[in-house]
């Protein structure tokens, strides 16, 4: 009992004192994160879309020629930013661009340079999910929109890419609360992000774990506002539970069917008591 009191004391201490260098870790880890967040699904956007232009044989070979080229590009880009830390991407960015470029090219902030490592770490991740949302639409949707002379930017825009959103936004709240964490990692370069102050704080007064309680926490507090707001918006996105159809159309009304459930148990139930589904 004695031990989780000192601890309480140890961790109250902490928060008094440095309470505002804390908030402020936290300020530049949900910045970096959810900036970078957005800047990473624009990548993957662009790069989804890029990825799934078709060709064919009939195409000129200039335009098949280029397609390759991209995807190729795209999926080194892919493994190379997938397959290694980002903890190892932010030094080489960081640290090799000088080197390799004989100081030429060098980061003088260091925001920017977290700014860039966790975009385009993000961006590799989105644009395989980019991709599995479009093709996991439909073809047919694409066949539709072709017929009434639509291109292929605007079938994206207007039909593909609005449902492929839907079912891709788990995975953009998956890699915001990822960003919320691995954003810890850019302290490497010294980003003074919210894991940094724990380990300023920690350095001044040897107090690691009730200051690790207090990360525990604030991270836990992050993933938890973000796992919920997101939440709201995939429910917001479902739309609502009944839809009333258009009474416009004769035959519509000559069906008399003026609602649609989501809940088919529940218009089946209707149908067996007798009663009008409007």
């Amino acid at each position: 009992m004695n031990v989780f009191v000192t601890l309480g004391q140890d961790i109250a201490r902490l928060w008094n004192e440095y309470a505002s260098l804390y908030l402020n870790g936290i300020w530049s880890t949900l910045s970096l994160a959810v900036i970078c967040t957005f800047v990473g699904c624009l990548i993957g956007l662009f790069c989804g879309i890029l990825n799934t232009i078709p060709y064919s044989k009939n195409d000129n070979c200039f335009k098949r020629f280029f397609l390759r080229l991209v995807r190729i590009l795209i999926q080194i880009y892919v493994e190379v930013f997938r397959g290694t830390p980002m903890i190892l991407q932010a030094v080489v960015i960081y640290y090799g661009l000088p080197y390799f470029t004989n100081q030429t090219i060098r980061f003088n902030s260091i925001w920017l340079c977290a700014f860039l490592v966790v975009s385009i770490n993000t961006g590799a991740y989105m644009a395989e999910s980019v991709r599995g949302g479009i093709i996991s639409i439909d073809p047919g949707q694409t066949e539709g929109a072709k017929a009434i002379g639509m291109t292929h930017w605007q079938t994206m825009i207007h039909v593909i890419l609005p449902q492929a959103l839907r079912n891709i936004l788990p995975q953009i709240g998956n890699n915001l609360i990822i960003n919320i964490k691995d954003t810890s990692v850019m302290s490497i370069i010294g980003f003074t992000e919210f894991f940094a102050i724990h380990k300023n704080i920690t350095g001044t007064t040897y107090l690691y774990f009730p200051s690790a309680a207090i990360e525990m926490i604030g991270y836990l507090t992050l993933t938890l506002i973000a796992s919920f707001i997101l939440r709201q918006i995939e429910k917001k996105m479902e739309g609502s539970d009944t839809y009333e159809l258009t009474q416009d159309d004769m035959l519509t009304l000559a069906a008399g069917t003026y609602r649609l459930d989501k809940n088919p148990e529940d218009l089946v139930e209707r149908n067996l008591e007798g009663g009008n589904t409007k």
